[in-house]
């Protein structure tokens, strides 16, 4: 039986690989998280798994071999808070748990599927797979990088090809804005859908950002990806385990904040048999309305991001990804469902 470790498991990513991992029958799933925000347990109710263990003890266990052969270790366990501060927390969490499992799964005969993040690339307006283009804007950010650069060291040369001579699978990927079901206990950091459906449940509009870096109000863009296509994408990869690197996942594609702020109100509208509107008729009437940009953030946000999957599809992954409109109005009637 394949036996398989999803490090936080109980978070967004994390449980929706599992659940992905269940519609194919397989269900041997050590989850590994830190529950002390209670309420996650929440992403794990509906899922099967054979195991549980607190992330503060399950790296010791894994790397002296206590829980025998593991097929692939999907690495979703991390501080994913941006605007953390706490360095020496981030590069605890994010970068030396991540190599001290690298190695272990190295030695353990275990592929390492891991999550990395388009954070990576910060202040640079190129989205490419290459150093040239790694200008972090946060601690979160270069936490990321950091393992990323590790892996490409270790891995060698011929790191995002064909394994040729590594024995073990490792894949890196770097996530965009996803978005999507069972990120309810992501407090700020949930995506820009989850919020603005929450506002416009609770006070009949939603807001976005005025102008700022060049951009018009609201049409800031950035490449959302769905989170069913990151999972498909993640078992394309379990799938092809000679293939390894770092890749990007997201869509290909920019959209601005605009088309979810009027895919979130248009969908909400139409479940109470109203008309879908126009942006500009959605702004008129008062239902999206335009703030100033905040000060905190202001050198700190990537106002464009569009990943350049050059990498990926050579690599063979042929995966297609849902529109913004398509992908935030599913989500939204899942939401609407369960309010």
């Amino acid at each position: 039986m394949t036996r398989i470790v999803v490090t936080g498991a109980a978070g967004f990513i994390g449980s929706n690989i599992i659940r992905g991992l269940n519609a194919r029958g397989l269900r041997d799933i050590i989850a590994v998280d830190d529950l002390t925000q209670g309420d996650k347990f929440r992403n794990l109710v509906d899922l099967q798994i054979s195991d549980y263990l607190d992330a503060s003890v399950f790296y010791d266990d894994f790397a002296s071999g206590g829980f025998g052969q593991i097929e692939a270790v999907f690495h979703e366990g991390a501080c994913s808070d941006t605007l953390e501060q706490n360095g020496k927390y981030m590069m605890q969490n994010n970068f030396a748990t991540s190599v001290q499992l690298y190695h272990a799964c190295q030695k353990r005969g275990a592929r390492l599927l891991y999550a990395s993040s388009a954070a990576t690339y910060g202040g640079s307006d190129t989205f490419r797979e290459n150093p040239a283009f790694e200008r972090p804007l946060n601690v979160y950010g270069y936490s990321k990088l950091l393992f990323d650069q590790r892996m490409r060291r270790e891995c060698g040369q011929d790191f995002g090809r064909a394994m040729a001579g590594k024995t073990m699978q490792v894949v890196g990927f770097r996530y965009f804005n996803v978005y999507g079901p069972r990120e309810q206990h992501k407090g700020r950091m949930a995506s820009v859908a989850f919020h603005q459906f929450n506002q416009f449940q609770a006070q009949g509009k939603v807001r976005l950002f005025g102008d700022y870096g060049g951009f018009a109000p609201g049409a800031q863009m950035r490449d959302f990806i769905y989170v069913d296509d990151v999972v498909a994408v993640n078992l394309w990869f379990f799938d092809h385990p000679a293939v390894s690197g770092i890749f990007n996942l997201g869509t290909g594609r920019a959209q601005p904040f605009n088309d979810i702020a009027s895919t979130v109100v248009n969908t909400c509208r139409q479940l109470r048999q109203a008309p879908a509107l126009s942006l500009e008729a959605l702004a008129a009437q008062g239902l999206i309305e335009y703030i100033p940009f905040p000060e905190d953030l202001r050198g700190k946000y990537q106002s464009y991001t569009q990943a350049d999957l050059t990498a990926l599809r050579a690599c063979g992954c042929d995966h297609g990804f849902a529109d913004v409109q398509t992908g935030v109005a599913s989500y939204v009637q899942a939401l609407a469902a369960t309010s």
